[in-house]
């Protein structure tokens, strides 16, 4: 029986394949260590490794994230045009602001759950804080514009925590996620201040808007708006760009809505409304 050489046939039969480009793509591994970085400067007492000092750590994650840019441009599907090392300069000098928002979470946290023994608990050992981190961080970089980059960050603490936080959802001060596992908050959502979110919420997409070819329509409101001091218990789904949950709502666990709700309202059993 003839010898088949099938490595040259798999060699071959690849070579005849359209290929996605992979040379110099973004390293995973490099920006995950950039989330690290910054967790380390802004939070230093629970930064793991050899100590240094903060500029050294900030012209590390300036130089890193610059050259991260500079692949992420080339496989951005002729996205505008970026100055790599302006983006990564407005990135820092970003952090304090997101710095000052993620105190204002560890405080929502820290008070609103009373199982929380300290803040320090919360920074070190909370998945919800986690995710929370992860997106502000690339929600800065998701406003500038950065391809890419910001999704595998979102996707890196997805797959840690089991939360997936869209980079370009907008949301307010002190928001507190409980638990945690399962949550999904889509693109265009926004949500106010001093929201509470249990596991397995859903802030989604009701249906896609399709183009002529039958694709979905990209770049438009999908998601729903969440107002300020609204709780949303376990395994509520909330789909629909028109959809909007006025203030001081409260959600019940395993509702389903499509509508929107006036604030003040207690929504249960279903979506059946009633004043608190």
């Amino acid at each position: 029986m003839e010898h088949r050489d099938v490595i040259g046939e798999v060699v071959h039969e690849m070579a005849q394949q359209p290929r996605f480009g992979c040379d110099e793509l973004p390293d995973r591994k490099v920006i995950t260590g950039i989330l690290s970085d910054v967790q380390a400067f802004m939070f230093p007492a629970f930064a793991s490794g050899a100590c240094v000092s903060e500029r050294m750590l900030l012209e590390k994650i300036r130089w890193e994230l610059a050259r991260q840019i500079r692949r992420a441009m080339r496989f951005a599907g002729g996205g505008e045009a970026l100055d790599p090392d302006r983006v990564a300069d407005g990135f820092l000098a970003a952090i304090p602001g997101v710095y000052r928002l993620l105190t204002k979470d560890i405080t929502a946290l820290y008070e609103g759950d009373p199982a929380a023994t300290s803040r320090e608990e919360v920074i070190i050992a909370y998945p919800g804080f986690f995710a929370i981190l992860v997106y502000r961080i690339a929600h800065v970089l998701y406003e500038m514009r950065v391809p890419i980059i910001p999704r595998i960050m979102t996707e890196f603490v997805h797959q840690k925590t089991g939360i997936d936080i869209h980079a370009g959802a907008k949301i307010g001060e002190y928001f507190f996620i409980d638990h945690g596992t399962g949550i999904v908050i889509g693109e265009t959502t926004v949500i106010g201040d001093h929201v509470k979110i249990y596991q397995g919420v859903t802030l989604g997409a009701k249906s896609f808007e399709l183009d002529a070819d039958g694709n979905p329509v990209k770049g438009i409101k999908r998601h729903p708006n969440i107002g300020s001091h609204v709780v949303i218990y376990a395994n509520a789904t909330i789909l629909g760009g028109q959809t909007t949950i006025g203030d001081h709502c409260v959600i019940g666990g395993s509702v389903w809505l499509t509508h929107s709700v006036p604030p003040g309202q207690t929504v249960y059993n279903r979506a059946e409304a009633s004043e608190r």
